[in-house]
Parts: structure tokens; sequence; C-alpha cells
């Protein structure tokens, strides 16, 4: 963006704000996580003649190790990859539910939200019946054997070298292990490396993880197979067994990776790409944007209460429409074209009052958690990765797997417990997610790429985002750090920086307007601009940070003595 188009949106914005953090640019990559040891990771990779998948599944390795609350290698995912060819394919390694799982396994506690997701004793969220099984792990070595450059033990030795020599706690992971420590508590393993003598690691503490170095170090000498059929899935589905879970080897066993097709939608001349079901990201992320294109927005100016108020009617359409419709293909018809086309935005849009809240229902026929991560990296042959991933939950089940280090996924709380609805439990059955790593495109060349962890407000975050960058004409790093604000339909939460004035006049519309310090995770994105350079940004609801590559080899011919060629050294 120009700086007349940047000083354009300020001059239009109600709501004002700073960016706390400071882009990157490169011109021969550039990776952004959540982590500056999984970013420079992915660095490394790029450095040692790796491509951006490469630097992307080294940097999801480490970020098991120094981002333990929020993924790992019994988890699941999304990868959005753009190769240089101008291929695209999501990798689908998310998880499912076991072969023994039913739709009347837990006993819920309530017919009505809040508290329609959660079951009697937390089985669904805590322990380990609450684990579906696992596919990230298979997801990442497929597509490092596929698209990567380098070894799985190249792309693996970042992360083992962490765990094995440990790495200093910051302060975002010692509040997450504070806010989990109840919990925590209750499992010897991973109460002994969290909570030593009962009390929280504190922010500076040097975290090493030795089991987990060495369940890392098989991996990276055995493969996937170590974990999916081999001792290591032997043991996690002996232990499974004993606990009370589900999962058995024969589940590990049948883990396939999917690829599918992204799903493509327009906004004001950019083509946007993103995750199709089971992930609600891109479906519904065009379709708010869908509805938008009909106003304003620049006009209206960021942060205006007329733009809020649009933003949020979006969002309650697109989660009304997403609770009916929106779940895994293989077992659910889901509306894709109906959802994403113009003329359906346009009978949805027809019944905004601009002056009022409304309640929505679905337009077709018939508690997802924050705690996730996400990288976006390039390179400079022009391959991108969007991935995003988690074990659901701050601490997946929150419990580790004796011997292994592992920190298994709590998935099996994203399915609905009460049977016969679109998103309840049947045996391998892929969850739901609002994933939405997104690619976007103006005039068949990159402009943007981005994701975030945040659970249900992920897909509202990311379209944010662009219409920020799209209508607003704000900088990258603004863009990711700007306030938000997210609805489901009941209270509308923005952020603390949105002013009193503005949440007042909200308030005025019908509004139930929740103040909350944050909405969403940190998000990490780059914007390309001509003859390969990069901007990196990552925000402030993260430990993120973008890393670019610049420079380069030498010139060519260049010697070590150009004006004195036949100088000879000799020795002391």
């Amino acid at each position: 963006m120009t700086a007349r188009q940047m000083q354009g949106w300020r001059d239009r914005a109600a709501v004002s704000f700073t960016a706390e953090k400071q882009p990157a640019h490169g011109s021969r990559g550039m990776v952004v996580t959540n982590h500056p040891l999984a970013s420079a990771a992915g660095a490394e990779m790029l450095a040692a003649g790796g491509n951006a998948i490469d630097a992307a599944i080294a940097a999801l390795f480490t970020l098991t190790v120094v981002e333990p609350m929020m993924v790992g290698i019994f988890g699941g995912g999304l990868s959005h990859i753009r190769l240089h060819d101008g291929t695209h394919v999501v990798l689908d390694g998310l998880s499912a539910a076991p072969r023994a799982a039913t739709p009347d396994m837990y006993r819920p506690v309530s017919d009505r939200m809040p508290a329609y997701m959660e079951t009697v004793d937390r089985e669904n969220t805590i322990g380990a019946k609450a684990v579906a099984t696992p596919g990230t792990l298979r997801g990442w070595c497929d597509a490092n054997r596929r698209f990567g450059r380098l070894s799985l033990a190249d792309v693996m030795e970042p992360a083992i070298r962490h765990a094995r020599r440990g790495f200093a706690v910051t302060p975002y992971l010692a509040a997450c292990i504070a806010e989990a420590a109840a919990d925590l508590a209750g499992d010897p393993e991973i109460a002994r490396l969290y909570l030593p003598g009962g009390t929280p690691l504190a922010a500076g503490h040097r975290l090493v993880t030795g089991d987990y170095a060495d369940t890392l170090a098989s991996i990276a000498a055995e493969g996937p197979d170590a974990l999916y059929g081999g001792a290591l899935g032997r043991h996690i589905s002996d232990h499974m067994a004993r606990a009370g879970g589900l999962i058995g080897l024969d589940d590990l066993m049948a883990v396939r990776t999917i690829d599918r097709p992204p799903v493509y939608g327009s906004y004001r001349g950019f083509d946007i790409y993103g995750p199709p079901p089971p992930s609600a990201g891109g479906v519904h992320v065009a379709q708010m944007l869908n509805i938008l294109e009909h106003y304003d927005m620049a006009g209206l100016g960021f942060g205006s209460v007329e733009s809020m108020h649009l933003l949020g009617e979006a969002l309650k359409i697109a989660f009304a429409d997403r609770a009916a419709a929106t779940a895994d293909p293989a077992f659910v018809q889901v509306p894709v074209e109906q959802l994403m086309s113009k003329a359906y935005a346009g009978e949805r849009r027809g019944r905004i009052d601009t002056r009022r809240t409304a309640s929505w229902a679905p337009g077709v026929v018939s508690s997802e958690s924050a705690n996730t991560t996400h990288v976006t990296v390039a390179d400079a042959e022009g391959n991108i990765v969007a991935s995003t991933q988690t074990i659901n939950g701050l601490f997946g089940a929150r419990f580790i797997i004796p011997g292994t280090g592992i920190v298994p996924n709590n998935y099996m709380a994203l399915f609905d417990p009460h049977p016969g609805h679109a998103l309840s439990i049947a045996p391998g059955k892929r969850v739901t997610t609002s994933m939405a790593p997104t690619i976007v495109f103006r005039d068949g060349q990159p402009a943007f790429a981005l994701g975030l962890p945040g659970g249900l407000r992920i897909f509202g975050s990311v379209m944010q985002a662009l219409v920020n960058l799209i209508d607003h004409g704000m900088s990258l790093q603004e863009a990711v750090e700007a306030p938000r604000l997210w609805t489901q339909g009941e209270a509308l939460e923005v952020e603390e920086a949105v002013p009193a004035a503005q949440r007042d006049g909200l308030a005025a519309r019908g509004w139930n307007v929740l103040p909350v310090a944050h909405v969403g995770g940190g998000m990490t994105a780059i914007a390309f601009g001509p003859g390969g350079a990069t901007t990196g940004a990552a925000c402030w609801r993260a430990d993120g940070l973008a890393m670019g590559l610049g420079g380069g080899l030498a010139r060519a011919g260049t010697r070590f003595w150009p004006d004195a060629p036949n100088v000879t050294l000799e020795a002391d």
C-alpha cells in the first residue's frame, strides 16, 4: 500500500491504534511463526537450501517443543500449499473420531447454550476419552516427502536440539501453564514437567523435555510409521486402553492425509483461496466478504459503529449457516457452491438492517478451542505455505503419555455430544474446524498469505484482516494488529482498544457488547511485492516473530584476493 492509501484509512478511522511490533522484509524468503525459535528453525532450512515446505515443517516441529500448549504431533491441522508452478493443495491432517466412538458416548449436561457442548465429568475435554485419532504427524511428513527438498531428519533437527538442550519459558507460556495448572496437577507426568514442586513454571525458567527429544529422534530415524503402527504407536495405544481411551493401534495404522482442492472466492478484484470442508474457514470467509462487498467499507471507516455493525451481522449469518451445514463432507452434504455464491450473499444481505442487529437462522438445510498455532512461509522460488495446527485445547487433553513427552489432543470436544446433528460423533469422522489458512492473489500474482489460531474466532479474524488490507489500505503490520470483534450470535466481543463511544453506539443498535482482552490469537502474515520482495508481520497476541532472508550468494567470479590473484599465503 502507498503512504497516501495508509494515510487515507487513518483519516477515516474511528478507532486509532499503534502497532506494537515491527515487520520484517526479505527478498529470498520469509518465515513468520508464533515463536522466535520456530521462525529461526524455518529460516535455517531456507538458508540450508530447503524450500518453503521444508521451512514450514521445521517450524511446526519446533513449535511442538516451544509452544507445547498449542500444538503437538498428536494433534491435527491443515496445510495450504501453493507451489511455484501455480498448483494449490490443502493437506488435511485433521483428527478423526476413533473407530470405537459412538454418537452417544458422552452424557451432555445441557441441550442449550452456553453449556450445550459440555459433558458430564468433562469426559470430552480432559483425559484419555477426549483424545481423537491424530493426523498431524502423518500430514507433516507427507508434506515434507512430497514437496520438500530436505530429509525428515534435517527438518526435525532444530526441534530435537531445543527439546534436549532446553529453552527459556516465555511469559506467554508461563501464563498458559498457570491457567491450566489445576488440570495439569491431575496427571503426574505433565505435572512433573510444568508444575515442579507443585508450582507452575515461571518465565525465564529453562525447560528441558528429554523424553520428547527421544520421541522426536525415533521419528526422525524411523519416519511417521514409528507412531502409525510402530513401537511408539503400540506403546501409546496400550496406554490409552489402560486409561479408558478409545484409540487403538488399528486407528493409528488407518490414518491418511487427504488432498483437498482449495475453495475460491473473490473480493474487489482479489482472488482468495482457502481450505474446504471439513474446515469452515474458506467457505465462510468467502461468504462474509460476498456480503460485505455491497457496502462501502472504506468510506464507512475502520472502527466506525456502522462498519462494526456490518462485520457483526456478517459473522452472525456465517455462524448460523456453519452450525447447520458445515462438517466432514464424507458424512454430511455441504452446500459449498450455495454458501459461496454472490447470489446467496445477496439474499442474506437483503435482510440486514443497518440500524439494528437481528437474529439469524440458517439459510441452508441442514465450541472450538482458541489454542492453536499458525505458520506462514514463502521462499524465493514462489512456494507458499499457510498452515494452521493444534492439539485443540490449552495443553490438549492435559496429560502426557508416559515416557514419550507427548501431550495428546482433546479434539473430541469439537464434536456435538448430542446425536443426530451435522457435527455429531461418528466413527472415522473428521472434526469440523474454523481454521482458515488463506492465500490471496491479484492479477495472478500472490498478494497476501495469512492465518492465525483462535478456534471459532479464526475465520472472522481472517475476514477482518482482509478488509483492513483491501478496503482500509492498512500496512500488513497494522492489519494483523488492528482491534478485532467477534460474535456467533450472542454477545458481540470487541477488543478493549475500541473506545467507549463505539461500544455505546453498537449497544444502541441492540448489541450486547462485551469488551475482551483479545479476539483470536497471534496472526502471522506475508505480503508480496514486486521482484520477489516480501514483508512479514506477527501480532501482539502471541510470541510471534517474522524473519526474512535478504542478501544472497557472492557475485559470480568473486575471489578472496580479487586484486592480487597470484598471492601465496604462507603458514606462520
